[in-house]
């Protein structure tokens, strides 16, 4: 009897030992890596709507300091872009997530198409220039480092 309860002992004592070491091994555990997000916006009716995600991802993953995050614009959505008609609230979210740190491209061919230059766009914008379709998605994801499994620009 005395046997047995020294058996128990020593393997409960080993589990332990055993469940202590892995516990250790979980705190101790590298840090995430910085998630790395492109957005695709090219509707103009959903440019509140992207720019809210947006913040929402922001504050989802704990600030501009655990993700980067690049912005393609193209199609009719670079219109509310336009510094000569954008919307002031439009204008100030802008100005604030290009502080944060977020990437924002406007589609070369858009900008060849609707007559105009970066000096035209908000401050922040950098121009994604494409000889062939979906060649801007793929600049903004090639600067990320992200898959090129996203969806083509259209």
């Amino acid at each position: 009897m005395h046997r047995r309860n020294i058996l128990w002992g020593a393997i409960s004592a080993f589990g332990a030992a055993i469940a202590a070491s892995r516990a250790g091994a979980v705190g101790e555990a590298a840090p995430p890596a910085k998630l790395k997000v492109v957005y695709h916006l090219n509707d103009l009716d959903k440019v509140s709507f992207v720019l809210g995600n947006i913040q929402n991802h922001l504050d989802g993953v704990g600030g501009p300091d655990h993700v980067t995050i690049a912005l393609v614009v193209h199609g009719q959505a670079l219109r509310a872009f336009h510094s000569a008609s954008a919307n002031p609230d439009l204008s100030k979210r802008v100005s604030q997530f290009s502080k944060a740190g977020l990437e924002l491209a406007a589609c070369g061919n858009t900008m060849k198409s609707q007559n105009v230059t970066l000096k035209d766009l908000l401050p922040g914008f950098i121009a994604a220039r494409a000889r062939r379709r979906g060649a801007d998605r793929r600049v903004a994801i090639a600067r990320l480092s992200l898959p090129a499994t996203l969806r083509r620009c259209r």
